[in-house]
Parts: structure tokens; sequence; C-alpha cells
């Protein structure tokens, strides 16, 4: 799969839906099978899986025992209000009420490409989500890419 690129600000109508931003929208469409929208493991956001990227992360949780009890009880998490979701044909994509309560989504929405997927945030959340990391951002860049130097293009 090609890289995503790109943070968008836009907004969710009263029923839920969002108009994806014509770059974005250009982006995905050439994905086929539809999406997954799930909750964020790790931030108050939602995550927006192209089909094909969802079936590679399938791939991996069905590889763990499911007589693990963490395996069973990460794997119910981790699918906690999963939804198979489309782009309809005026290019709005509907977040479920109960995604939308989970995120704090009001109006004002911000759409962040993570290199495979697109996470929602409610602007306010990811405001105060990359405010509060810029402290910590250099000791985790250097944490987390400093020993890696594998390209041949000389770039870290």
């Amino acid at each position: 799969m090609k890289t995503l690129i790109g943070t968008y600000e836009c907004k969710v109508d009263a029923k839920g839906r969002l108009m994806l931003p014509t770059t974005l929208k250009k982006q995905l469409g050439s994905l086929e099978g539809g999406f997954v929208l799930k909750r964020s493991v790790f931030q108050p956001c939602l995550e927006l899986f192209p089909m094909t990227e969802w079936d590679k992360m399938m791939l991996k949780i069905n590889k763990l025992n499911r007589f693990v009890k963490k395996n069973n009880d990460f794997i119910r998490r981790f699918t906690a209000g999963v939804r198979m979701v489309e782009i309809d044909a005026t290019g709005r994509l509907l977040i479920p009420k109960d995604l939308v309560v989970f995120a704090s989504i009001e109006k004002d929405i911000v759409l962040n490409s993570a290199i495979n997927i697109v996470e929602i945030w409610d602007k306010g959340c990811y405001e105060n989500a990359i405010e509060n990391a810029m402290d910590d951002f250099a000791d985790l860049a250097e944490e987390v890419m400093g020993n890696l130097n594998d390209d041949e293009d000389g770039i870290s």
C-alpha cells in the first residue's frame, strides 16, 4: 500500500457524517473493498483502516492462541466497536454514534494520516495530544528511530 499523506481539518454533521477532503479522498479512492473503523488502542481517537490493511492486521491477530487468556482479552478489546464503513457517492463517511462518543467528537475534527491508516480526532483532543507530546518528542524520536540507518540513501 502507498503511504497516506496529510492532516486535514473538517466538520462532522449532527448525524455523524463527515465529508472527506478531496486530496484525502483521491488517496483513498484507489483502494477497493471498503474500510474498517475502530477505536484506537492508545489514544482517544478512531482509526480508519483500508480493508487491505485491516486484512493484514487480522492475519497477525489470528496467529494469537485464543486459549491464552491475555490473547483472548486483547482480541476482544482490539475489536470492540469495529465497524465496516464505506464512503458514499458524495464522499461522506458515517461515524457510528458509539464511536463518536468514544472519541469525544463534537463538530470540528482532524483527519491525520498515519502511514497506512487515517486517525479521526476531535480537533481539541488532537491539539492537546500534539501539544502534550511536544516536550517528549525529541527523546521519543531518538529512542524509536535513533539506531536506524539501514537505507542506502543516507537518510536516517
